[in-house]
């Protein structure tokens, strides 16, 4: 069924980066702050971020959003009635970014590689905050040659499952949809937003639909299963 498949469209969170998102009432903001010496206290600080993370969350789900989403720092000065110097407000959008990044083993790495021996790879991601940490991840496991094209939300302000940075991906590849293969691991954003943009799509992780021209119990299985064909 993947025959004819030239280019993978990967998600990345959940897919093939893992720990990401650690947002919650456990988290302690403040202590990657305190590293950038930041001037806020450790109440104000671990209340901003929590409210930046309210306000974003609340949105990403609805879809007069979809198309619009509001960047991190939108998100930063809607939820902040203090002044906060413009060093204050990068410091407090990198503790963000630090807590919405996750980490890609050894073994997915590994996976990728082998992944961009048979196709051509694009990534459509879904992030809050600016791309910056993740671009110094991919350079620092040396995966950013593997991929051709990178949309990240962030960048263009909407989000799954949007077709359009699916579509937007497919035409700076140069390729059609029929040539093209979705695999993430929601059903919502990655199936959806993959059916909308007339792309098949393969689920992987816990995450099953009759839509979806396959399922995977992770990235790793679905990696074997294109080497034994």
């Amino acid at each position: 069924m993947f025959r004819n498949k030239k280019a993978l469209l990967l998600d990345m969170n959940s897919t093939f980066m893992f720990g990401e998102d650690r947002f919650g009432p456990e988290e302690n903001y403040f202590e990657y702050y305190s590293s950038l010496n930041g001037s806020l206290s450790s109440a104000i600080l671990n209340a901003l971020v929590s409210d930046i993370y309210n306000y974003l969350d609340c949105r990403y789900l609805d879809e007069k959003y979809r198309c619009e989403f509001p960047s991190l720092l939108d998100a930063l000065n809607a939820v902040c009635n203090n002044k906060l110097t413009n060093e204050e407000r990068n410091k407090v959008i990198n503790t963000f970014a630090y807590h919405e990044l996750g980490i890609i083993s050894e073994e997915y790495v590994d996976a990728l590689y082998r992944l961009s021996h048979r196709f051509i790879l694009a990534l459509v991601i879904d992030i809050w905050s600016p791309k910056d940490m993740w671009l110094e991840t991919f350079d620092r496991l040396n995966i950013q040659n593997l991929f051709s094209e990178i949309s990240f939300s962030s960048d263009i302000g909407i989000v799954k499952p949007s077709p359009i940075p699916f579509k937007l991906v497919v035409e700076k590849l140069s390729l059609n949809a029929e040539d093209c293969l979705v695999v993430g691991d929601s059903i919502r954003r990655d199936l959806g937003g993959a059916i909308a943009a007339g792309i098949d799509c393969v689920l992987v992780g816990e995450a099953s639909n009759l839509r979806s021209i396959a399922s995977y119990v992770d990235l790793l299985s679905f990696t074997r299963s294109i080497e034994e064909r």
